[in-house]
């Protein structure tokens, strides 16, 4: 799965949810970021910008995670998934992703 792709997915899907309140980057590394704007409107895009809360993780562990193969939980206590900042923003995560 592309970067385009998830981002899109996760574009559509944060479109029809409730605003976050609060700014989110997904860092997959050499395979690109994507940024959740919470406080407007949960915009969605590949910007590099500070956030409250950033999650460090592979491309293709997201991907399992987001289609259910991965358990997040289990992905942050092996260290596969990297939070940093404000970690109850990552438990509201998924309602967005999930």
């Amino acid at each position: 799965m592309s970067l385009e792709t998830i981002t899109a997915t996760m574009a559509a899907g944060a479109g029809e949810k409730p605003p976050l309140g609060k700014t989110v980057k997904f860092d997959f590394g050499d395979d690109g970021k994507i940024y959740l704007d919470g406080n407007n409107g949960n915009a969605v895009s590949n910007d590099d910008n500070p956030a409250d809360c950033t999650l460090k993780v592979s491309m293709a562990d997201f991907v399992d995670m987001a289609e259910g193969r991965a358990n997040a939980m289990n992905m942050f206590m092996s260290g596969k998934l990297k939070v940093e900042g404000d970690m109850s923003v990552a438990m509201k995560l998924q309602s967005i992703i999930g």
